[in-house]
């Protein structure tokens, strides 16, 4: 996934802990069967945004979860990002032909993250490796980012005991994430998928 884009290097970490036949314990409970259907994506910033995708696959449609999905991503950035680096989420329900925010609850939803490099450091703290298959393709997961192209080929992860908050039900939903700096926009990306539980 990526380039400097926290957006995609969040996204390429979030995937990395459900490394290759790993675990993804996002919460623990008890585990719904969940489909996810429909996954597209677009660049949603201006033109002078330093930080684009240019390519976000996920397969297979639907992902099952648990079960396997393979990904592959590329991006770029013409600047570096250090900290701070501010993501603000809008994440919004489709009801009724009409899209409605979700509130932000207990850091979900449509949130506002003052420092994406702080919850990276968290995901991966300083001193450590690199998760693979990051580490395999020298993708960072960790601020600072240099300014560059990004690529990651074709990889496989297993996605299991993902516990979905309660409010997340069955639906479409829209997820746009801004990512920023010193009040700059660098780049916003655009996911559109729909959730299934059984």
């Amino acid at each position: 996934m990526q380039n400097k884009n926290i957006l995609f290097a969040a996204t390429l970490c979030v995937l990395s802990f459900c490394s290759p036949r790993g675990n993804c314990d996002f919460q623990k409970g008890p585990l719904k069967s969940t489909k996810v259907l429909g996954f597209s994506w677009e660049n949603c910033g201006s033109a002078k945004d330093p930080a684009v995708m240019k390519a976000l696959s996920l397969s297979p449609d639907p992902i099952n979860i648990p079960g396997d999905v393979k990904a592959n991503a590329a991006g770029s950035t013409s600047v570096a990002f250090t900290s701070p680096l501010s993501v603000n989420v809008t994440l919004e329900k489709e009801v009724a032909g009409i899209w409605v925010k979700v509130s932000c609850v207990n850091e979900l939803g449509s949130c506002n993250y003052s420092d994406a490099c702080q919850i990276l450091d968290i995901l991966t703290p300083p001193g450590k490796d690199c998760p693979e298959p990051l580490r395999t393709y020298v993708i960072p997961c960790r601020c600072p980012f240099k300014a560059g192209d990004y690529s990651l080929p074709d990889s496989d992860f297993y996605l299991t005991n993902v516990g979905l908050p309660p409010w997340l039900t069955n639906g479409t939903y829209k997820v746009v994430g801004v990512l920023g700096s010193a009040g700059q926009e660098l780049g916003c990306l655009k996911l559109i998928f729909s959730l299934h539980s059984a």
